[in-house]
């Protein structure tokens, strides 16, 4: 069995309030791009998880890993070798872990199906993991668990670029940084409508920690993007284009000029 772990960004990402319980009431949109991480799984007498791939070194063992707590908060007969291919850099903006989580819940669901309760059961893991346990376009509020589906698919298959400068950051300094402002509400419409109307309210506070994001988006902001904006708390930023050739073209240009970067290429799902 093998399993995409579909990297998540925010079209939108709308920081609302600080909540008594220490973490933010959010109003995000999620979209998430047909490549990422992979996951091989068989079967076998115990869990056991392999980590391969150029993000590997950067993970945490066993029993610390996000899929091994995914592993071990679902019932199952028998126990699943998992071979983890980690494409996606670590603390990005990504939902890598929850992505990776993600697609640990779809192989069990296809092998045994899932408990009633399994949404609760992402939660637990963290704020990303339901949405990306469907990985499909979606409106999140609350602390991003409170789902909404959107009937319209106006942003399926758009070209999207992802490009991070290869500087973890993690996501609680970033929230920690946020001036506190509410800016208003995720404005309403379709996906693209959202989108452009949309903003990321971590944007400010994360690029004070990692002043080159400005980079990123500067440089994205040249390539001819009809959208371009941080993803999440950072520091992995995109771009949405009209045409795949236009997104080529951006891949090529990019490289040349900053051969360090991360880049990912692919198509909203």
């Amino acid at each position: 069995m093998r399993e995409t772990a579909y990297a998540k960004i925010n079209l939108a990402l709308h920081v609302r309030r600080r909540r008594d319980d220490g973490y933010h009431e959010l109003e995000t949109l999620f979209a998430f791009v047909d490549g990422g991480d992979v996951l091989s799984a068989g079967v076998s007498s115990h869990d056991e998880l392999t980590v391969v791939g150029e993000f590997a070194p950067q993970l945490s063992d066993f029993s610390g890993n996000i899929v091994a707590q995914a592993l071990g908060r679902l019932p199952r007969t028998e126990g699943l070798a998992l071979t983890l291919e980690k494409n996606l850099p670590v603390a990005a903006g990504l939902g890598g872990g929850s992505a990776d989580a993600g697609a640990v819940f779809r192989i069990v669901r296809d092998c045994h199906g899932l408990p009633e309760d399994w949404r609760d059961r992402a939660a637990a893991l963290g704020a990303d993991v339901p949405s990306c346990v469907e990985s499909r376009t979606c409106i999140g509020r609350g602390t991003g668990t409170e789902l909404e589906n959107l009937e319209d698919e106006s942003l399926a298959g758009t070209p999207v670029l992802l490009v991070n400068p290869r500087i973890p950051l993690a996501t609680g300094p970033v929230f920690a940084g946020w001036d506190g402002t509410d800016r208003g509400a995720l404005p309403e419409g379709s996906a693209r409508q959202i989108s452009l109307a949309g903003r990321n309210d971590l944007e400010a506070p994360a690029i004070a920690l990692v002043p080159q994001i400005s980079e990123v988006l500067s440089a994205l902001h040249g390539t001819g993007a009809w959208l371009t904006r941080m993803s999440g708390s950072g520091a992995t930023c995109f771009a949405l284009f009209a045409t795949a050739e236009e997104c080529s073209d951006a891949v090529t240009s990019l490289r040349a000029a900053h051969p360090h970067w991360w880049l990912m290429e692919g198509k909203l799902r």
